[in-house]
């Protein structure tokens, strides 16, 4: 049999000869495999990088336009306030949607977001709470004070998934420690 047919995603045996071209049972088993599987999988990895590139093009192009922008609205009168900024704003949101970065995980579960813990609620919350302590004719101390509380709160709240996976980090390590003590302790043991 040729090698190349033994390499072949299509050869049907689920173990290949051994170098003398007789099976026998000492014969490494090769897990069968899926060869379209393999090459979309592949296809998405470099799909990914490509789109990566594409967005952080994107995004390095946007910082000075948007700026650019920012600064036109502020000089020159507009049909409404920061017109040419929110046109960026949009273009940039359509061309996220158009790069689509993550678009090989759509047919996946996803995972769920927490509004409160976006980037988002995380700026209107410490936003909040500096307008109220300004509002209040807070000092400086008084509104730093206010935003530590403020930090601390998003901080309890995101602790959680930070701590499972601490913990499930320890408890791995604990079990490689036990398991290399075990394994030595056997070693040292005269026969």
């Amino acid at each position: 049999m040729a090698i190349a047919a033994l390499l072949s995603p299509s050869f049907p045996l689920t173990q290949r000869p051994a170098k003398s071209g007789v099976m026998n049972s000492s014969s490494a088993l090769v897990p069968r495999h899926d060869s379209a599987t393999r090459w979309k999988f592949l296809r998405d990895v470099l799909v990914f990088q490509l789109k990566m590139l594409l967005d952080n093009l994107r995004d390095f192009a946007l910082m000075p336009v948007s700026l650019g922008a920012a600064f036109f609205d502020l000089i020159f009168k507009g049909e409404r306030e920061g017109a040419l900024f929110y046109q960026v704003l949009r273009w940039g949101a359509h061309s996220e949607r158009v790069i689509d970065v993550y678009s090989a995980i759509e047919s996946h579960e996803g995972t769920k977001i927490n509004p409160n813990y976006t980037v988002d609620a995380a700026v209107a919350l410490l936003e909040g709470v500096l307008v109220r302590e300004c509002e209040k004719g807070g000092t400086a101390t008084s509104i730093k004070a206010a935003m530590d509380r403020a930090i601390d709160q998003i901080h309890k709240g995101t602790s959680g998934p930070r701590d499972r996976a601490r913990n499930a980090a320890t408890r791995a390590s604990e079990t490689l420690r036990s398991a290399f003590q075990r394994n030595s302790n056997e070693e040292d043991k005269p026969e």
